[in-house]
């Protein structure tokens, strides 16, 4: 955990909003994923473990808070940030591949490929990729000029120049050897960060935010981003397997590229709290109108899980 700027209050307050806003995008999931009882059912229930198995639901209700920020409808919004989410459990899935990271468990459940197999957990991903992009690009508002943008953004976040994939590529070969600082912040700005980074301009976008705007929520996105994956870097070191959901000190035993194996534990926290702070000031112009961005910002480096 990095010490915050967030009062006991706030804290408290940030903490309501989240689970309001995760039961909002929980159903909202439900209706867009094929029921467990749609055929073929094995993938089906393969999806609904893994997206069902919990978490923050970050990505977006980060996209949805962004869109408040400059008066975005939330409703079509919201449709569209669940993408987010589902791009996201894809790339938790071929994570946790016994090819990967060959993890056993996710969010406190077995993973996919443990619960379903390898080959369904590897299609369950691939499935949750495809009905993103079919989510994002359906009917309805925003202009169809301002949905093609986000998507290719999108996959750009998400492929191999610096977005996601391209990330885990780096992770995978930095276990052979050390990296310097610059790979570091490489391999984690894209591996976590880019997706984070989209989720905040997509919901910008989607409200219509050009110019400046567009710019400052880039970089809150970006600085949250890469701050989010330090506190990650920190809660394995310190937390249980129960507390995380996952298991605890993997990275450790699997030399990883991380923040603390290069930092250390303060050095990591400094910086987390820097990047943080860093967000915070490039949302300062929307005065109250961004309290919960702030908020959100500071809470990610105090979670314990």
């Amino acid at each position: 955990m990095v010490t915050t700027n967030l009062s006991t209050e706030s804290s408290s307050s940030i903490r309501r909003y989240l689970q309001r806003r995760r039961e909002e995008v929980d159903e909202e999931l439900d209706r867009l994923l094929p029921g467990p009882e749609e055929f073929p059912e094995s993938v089906h229930r393969a999806i609904r473990h893994s997206v069902f198995a919990g978490g923050k639901r970050l990505r977006p209700i980060l996209c949805i808070e962004a869109a408040r920020l400059f008066g975005g409808d939330e409703a079509p919004i919201q449709r569209r940030a669940c993408a987010l989410e589902m791009i996201h459990t894809y790339s938790l899935i071929h994570d946790d591949l016994p090819a990967l990271d060959n993890d056993d468990l996710r969010r406190g459940k077995p993973t996919c490929h443990r619960a379903f197999g390898e080959a369904i957990a590897i299609l369950a991903g691939d499935a949750l990729l495809t009905l993103a992009f079919e989510v994002m690009a359906a009917p309805g508002p925003p202009a169809d000029g301002i949905k093609l943008r986000a998507i290719q953004e999108l996959t750009r976040a998400i492929g191999t120049r610096d977005g996601m994939v391209g990330g885990q590529v780096a992770d995978l070969e930095a276990e052979a050897g050390k990296v310097d600082a610059a790979r570091l912040d490489y391999i984690h700005s894209s591996k976590t960060g880019a997706l984070i980074r989209f989720a905040a301009r997509a919901g910008a976008l989607y409200a219509g935010a050009e110019g400046d705007d567009l710019a400052r929520v880039t970089r809150y996105g970006e600085n949250i981003g890469l701050a989010f994956q330090i506190a990650d870097d920190l809660l394995d070191e310190s937390s249980s397997t129960e507390e995380l959901g996952k298991t605890a000190g993997k990275d450790h035993e699997q030399h990883k590229a991380t923040y603390p194996a290069f930092y250390g534990i303060e050095g990591s926290r400094r910086r987390a709290q820097q990047l943080v702070e860093n967000a915070c000031r490039e949302i300062e112009p929307y005065g109250e109108r961004a309290e919960t961005l702030r908020e959100l910002a500071y809470y990610l480096i105090e979670r314990t899980s």
